[in-house]
């Protein structure tokens, strides 16, 4: 069984990275198709002893830094490059192909026996919010607008020809079958710290609260800043804004932040989990989150977790047991879990008894047994 494997693009490290991280593992002699990779990003050092193919936009002077989202509408002719007859760099040859798909439409390939593990239909498609608010600046809603009813189409296309879907989360499960018509199998992303966790039983905890997250919008950073300081809590951030990005956001970010707030940056994978060890709580507060891993990774070191009550949130954290919910998605709502949250008691024990449903290991033998069995009955 000869496989491929295919990826939107490798620019930022982030879950969708990890999951391509973990099925290389599994796939060590596969190589990476992607439509193009920055030179020097995490992503391409994490990737760059692999057998990286790219497709012909990353030849395009500025595409991987900034054309590629305002030009996403190229997406058929990229990955119609990938299995053009007569086969881009090999694809054909390839018995099974397995594309991480997320907003750049990556699947649909017409080869082989595809399995294509949704990270989400891309969001700007379907109307959730994305990491930059797009649709308050009018020129760019009119074209996104313009763009979206055809790239739709397209994305509806493609999902018609893979072969069996593999979704991160039962959120995204939904979406598959609301969006494309189409079943699929639900097998949850890996944690990346659960391998140098256990700290957070030992360790004491110190009083802070914690979130992890790029400064990008559609994370809740806003309302978490301003509860905190309503609050008169302390509060870390770690986290920094894409280097595609304009510094604007975090510095309106800083400038509501009181003093009791800090903005940690980027950190290493062993002072992560010393902050979120010594973290009296973490704080997950995306809307509509896809599956989300940092609750994973705060429970993975024994810290519960504050949520909000939607998406992959409701299927890792088990309510009054690794963390609370709150229902309205706004700053009081917050507050009020907040204070609930203090007057409760969690075991760190609950929280990485939990976090273990979401091992690497776990991913890989569900991922290989998957694949094995459905392509034996093609």
């Amino acid at each position: 069984m000869k496989v491929a494997l295919i990826h939107d693009y490798l620019n930022e490290f982030g879950g969708a990275e990890r999951v391509l991280l973990a099925l290389s593992e599994i796939y060590p002699k596969a190589p990476i198709y992607t439509a193009f990779y920055k030179k020097k990003s995490e992503a391409y050092e994490r990737f760059k002893g692999k057998d990286i193919r790219t497709s012909w936009v990353h030849k395009i002077p500025f595409f991987a830094g900034k054309l590629h989202s305002p030009l996403r509408f190229l997406a058929p002719w990229i990955w119609g490059s990938f299995s053009a007859k007569g086969g881009w760099e090999g694809l054909l040859d390839y018995d099974v192909v397995i594309s991480s798909s997320s907003w750049y439409v990556t699947k649909g390939f017409g080869v082989g026996v595809e399995f294509c593990y949704c990270h989400t239909p891309p969001r700007w498609l379907y109307g959730y919010k994305t990491s930059v608010e797009w649709r308050k600046f009018w020129l760019v809603r009119i074209y996104g607008q313009i763009v979206g009813h055809f790239m739709r189409q397209y994305d509806y296309k493609q999902a018609q020809k893979v072969n069996y879907f593999i979704a991160n989360s039962k959120e995204v499960q939904k979406r598959i079958k609301k969006f494309y018509r189409r079943e699929s199998k639900v097998i949850y992303p890996p944690a990346r710290l659960l391998l140098v966790k256990r700290s957070g039983l030992s360790v004491k905890r110190k009083d802070y609260y914690l979130v992890v997250s790029r400064l990008v919008g559609g994370k809740g950073l806003r309302m978490a800043i301003k509860a905190i300081n309503k609050l008169g809590k302390k509060l870390k951030i770690v986290g920094e804004a894409p280097k595609s990005f304009t510094a604007g956001l975090k510095k309106d970010l800083v400038k509501l932040a009181g003093n009791n707030i800090e903005f940690l940056g980027q950190v290493s994978d062993e002072k992560l989990v010393e902050l979120y060890s010594k973290a009296k709580g973490f704080l997950a507060l995306a809307e509509n989150e896809d599956f989300g891993i940092t609750p994973v990774e705060a429970m993975s070191c024994g810290t519960p977790v504050i949520a909000f009550r939607g998406g992959g949130y409701m299927e890792s954290v088990v309510e009054n047991k690794t963390g609370v919910f709150f229902d309205e998605y706004g700053v009081n709502s917050l507050i009020k879990a907040i204070k609930k949250f203090e007057k409760m008691k969690f075991k760190s024990q609950d929280c990485v008894k939990r976090a273990e449903k979401f091992s690497k290991e776990r991913f890989k033998k569900k991922i290989r047994e998957f694949v094995e069995e459905n392509f034996s009955l093609e």
